[in-house]
């Protein structure tokens, strides 16, 4: 799993990039994006990201991706308890 969080400036590379990720995950927040899926499909989203959008970013821009790995705890508070569901991890 990845957890994508970005902070784009321009309007439409925003709405593009926010609907490329739509594409394989769901949004938690704004601008913040949850993708539990094949290694395989997370490879072909950093791929992207690196080929397609990165050269489009202005020095303002920013996308940090954060990789989850089977050791690592989510802790939630407020609405987002009820988002909480369990994950089987397959290695």
């Amino acid at each position: 799993m990845i957890i994508v969080s970005y902070d784009i400036s321009d309007d439409k590379l925003r709405t593009k990039f926010s609907k490329f990720l739509k594409r394989f995950g769901r949004m938690l927040q704004y601008s913040v994006y949850e993708i539990n899926n094949s290694k395989r499909i997370l490879d072909i989203v950093m791929v992207e990201i690196h080929d397609r959008f990165e050269p489009k970013f202005s020095q303002s821009d920013s996308v940090m991706i954060f990789q989850l790995s089977e050791s690592c705890e989510i802790t939630r508070f407020g609405y987002a308890k009820n988002e909480e569901y369990d994950m089987i991890i397959i290695t």
